[in-house]
């Protein structure tokens, strides 16, 4: 569902970007977008909360875009935790740079440093990149931010943690004093509450997760599976019908051991991970967006923001360590409308806790079962497991049937064959006489 913005319909829009905004199918804004786009114009710092899959790329891009003046130098930077997410990034905003005749430029680290730093002596207007790359750059005088406008900062909540929390300020500071700020995040952690105290400025809050109804329809399944049979229920789901999924584990070594027994199985997947360089990385994503593997193994930080259309399914090998941690995972399915299923693995113990975590959040988690090359829900699997029982015992009882019918008929042939190997007693023809057979028919009388 998309909800009428009425800047839209006033044509506050740049007009470009108003005939490209329709011919790319949309036809309104979504919430996140409705709201930001009037502060992002104005040039405010915001901080835009919204579901995942609900828009919150374009909600940045297009007012931002608008604000850029060409060939001026670089005027925006976007900053995302991993690059995956960067090049994502960077791919949507192209798309629309191109109508309003823009550079845009990836920095992200495992590509190729020289060739990016070529790409930033055309001077592009907007910069996509990961904190440490785009750091390493700025240091070395070959990224200039002496003209930068905006700042947007994708994932938040992901991107203000520890250590990059740091490489963030350290690398907005080459920027001039005062520049825009834009935070945009799927869920909110306390640092997002600090952000004067970090960044020396005050925000305008935009929270639209509880009214925002773009996201699909998104069934969650609790599978109880003991540890030792995760992989197999994993080569279970890679071949039941149009099946495909991202799945979530906790550390890089679990799923090189599980990736060795699923090959071995004969299960087509790929590892996503950040010890892999930037072009295998693609190659993983392309696959599986193309079909050509049902199984994309990956850890929290390498997956964090991807947007891969229509993703039928996501499973947790490893169950989530907090809330938050589960609202990103899951929100890589049922985005902008789609359906989706998130399946999490774990035993008795394991699912009793999850439920604990998750007991303040609007989740309807349902006991699932693998049962017939299906997954059901409890309800389902109880109907499906008793038609089967009736259907058992009724092939039961009509081969029981068969069965006496031809030991009848066997008893039957039996007897008619012992009855053939018995002699017939022949009894002997007495041929009465005449005269005793007038005798007796004269007493008749």
């Amino acid at each position: 569902m998309r909800i009428q913005n009425n800047y839209y319909e006033e044509g506050k829009m740049n007009p470009k970007f108003d005939i490209f905004f329709k011919n790319q199918g949309f036809e309104n804004f979504s919430p996140i977008q409705e709201k930001t786009y009037p502060l992002l114009n104005a040039g405010r710092n915001v901080l835009g909360l919204a579901p995942t899959g609900s828009g919150k790329t374009l909600a940045y891009t297009i007012p931002l875009l608008e604000r850029i003046s060409n060939g001026g130098g670089t005027q925006l930077m976007v900053i995302a935790p991993s690059q995956e997410l960067a090049a994502q990034l960077t791919n949507v905003m192209r798309v629309w740079a191109k109508v309003l005749d823009l550079k845009v430029v990836s920095l992200i680290g495992g590509a190729n440093v020289k060739r990016q730093i070529e790409k930033l002596k055309k001077h592009p207007e907007i910069v996509v990149g990961t904190p440490g790359r785009m750091l390493e750059l700025a240091d070395a005088k070959k990224l200039k931010l002496h003209k930068l406008q905006s700042v947007v900062l994708d994932e938040a909540d992901e991107l203000l943690t520890e250590e990059t929390l740091i490489s963030c300020r350290e690398l907005i500071s080459h920027g001039p004093a005062r520049v825009q700020m834009c935070f945009f995040s799927a869920t909110k952690t306390k640092i997002l509450d600090e952000l004067p105290r970090w960044f020396g400025t005050e925000v305008e809050t935009v929270d639209v997760r509880s009214s925002d109804n773009t996201q699909g329809e998104v069934t969650h399944y609790l599978l109880e599976t003991p540890v030792r049979k995760r992989v197999d229920t994993l080569r279970k789901l890679a071949h039941l019908d149009g099946f495909y999924a991202l799945v979530f584990f906790k550390q890089v070594a679990t799923i090189q051991a599980a990736a060795e027994k699923l090959h071995y199985l004969g299960v087509k997947l790929a590892i996503l991970d950040g010890q892999q360089r930037q072009v295998q990385r693609e190659q993983a994503l392309r696959d599986l967006k193309q079909r050509k593997i049902a199984l994309l193994l990956t850890t929290d930080v390498a997956a964090r923001g991807l947007d891969i259309d229509a993703l039928p399914a996501v499973v947790n090998f490893d169950l989530p360590k907090d809330s938050n941690t589960y609202i990103h995972r899951v929100g890589r399915t049922g985005r902008m409308g789609a359906a989706g299923v998130v399946i999490n693995l774990g035993n008795e113990h394991d699912l009793r806790h999850f439920r604990q975590l998750l007991v303040h959040e609007e989740y309807m988690l349902h006991e699932g079962y693998l049962y017939r090359g299906e997954l059901v829900d409890k309800e389902e699997f109880v109907e499906k497991k008793r038609a089967a029982d009736e259907s058992s015992e009724k092939s039961k009882r009509k081969v029981k049937s068969k069965s006496k019918s031809k030991n009848k008929n066997k008893v039957n042939v039996l007897k008619r064959r012992e009855q053939e190997l018995v002699p017939k007693k022949h009894k002997k023809k007495r041929k009465r006489q005449q005269l005793n057979k007038g005798k007796h028919d004269k007493n008749k009388k």
